[in-house]
């Protein structure tokens, strides 16, 4: 027999804040490791001036990563906070005004106005600010900030996709390593583009062309510097 609780649940939502955190750590490492590895190597006929730049953009990517979405995600967690708090005021002084707002929520969504009142009353009776968080706010556990979490992911998903681009400048030919690079970035954001549609459940197609697109413009740019502005090292 199935219940609620052995019920599977096929939706994917719940993974958007982590999903979207390593897609565009991994992404973004993908691209831009390999944007500079590219630029500096249409610049430079030897290995060390390449290498050099290729760890040091993948150390100082990952830190900034890291940082930046944590700073980002933090500000989002502090207006929650002090939403969280406003609303909790508003409950302790005017908590008919409140039932009213609540009830008005339900009516728009589609109940009966006495419904929506009656469905008001019962949830405020069981949790009032919970449920005002949840469906006036709009804040709940899918949403909400993880300043950490997200940190963490972004840093960690960069470095991992940094570090394919610089095996590249490790291992491949210097001769013409641009080339390498480009055609091994795109077989990367290709693999990554369908991992990261399989996981979110959405369309392979959809994803991989967006993210070939955005990353070979990437990379041809940076070659165009490396080429206007380059000098043989």
């Amino acid at each position: 027999m199935i219940t609620i609780d052995n019920y599977p649940d096929s939706h994917f939502i719940h993974r958007s804040n982590w999903l979207r955190a390593a897609v565009l750590g991994a992404n973004d490492g993908i691209i831009s490791i390999s944007s500079l590895a590219i630029g500096v190597a249409t610049a430079s006929t030897e290995r060390n001036p390449i290498l050099l730049a290729t760890i040091a953009g993948l150390v100082a990517g990952a830190l900034s990563m890291a940082a930046g979405e944590y700073v980002s995600v933090s500000s989002q967690t502090d207006i929650e906070q002090a939403d969280i708090e406003r609303e909790k005021k508003e409950l302790e002084e005017m908590p008919e005004t409140e039932l009213k707002i609540l009830a008005e929520i339900y009516e728009k969504r589609g109940l009966q106005k006495e419904t929506a009142l009656q469905v008001a009353k019962e949830l405020t009776a069981i949790d009032a600010l919970g449920t005002h968080i949840r469906d006036e706010l709009g804040i709940n556990e899918v949403s909400q900030a993880k300043p950490i979490q997200a940190a963490l992911v972004s840093g960690a998903a960069f470095s991992a996709g940094g570090i394919l681009p610089l095996l590249v400048t490790l291992f491949a030919p210097v001769h013409h390593l641009e080339y390498y690079l480009y055609g091994f970035t795109i077989l990367s954001l290709i693999i990554l583009g369908i991992i990261s549609a399989k996981t979110g459940g959405s369309g392979i197609g959809k994803a991989v062309i967006r993210i070939v697109i955005w990353g070979t413009i990437a990379m041809v740019l940076s070659a165009l510097v490396g080429y206007i502005f380059g000098v043989n090292v």
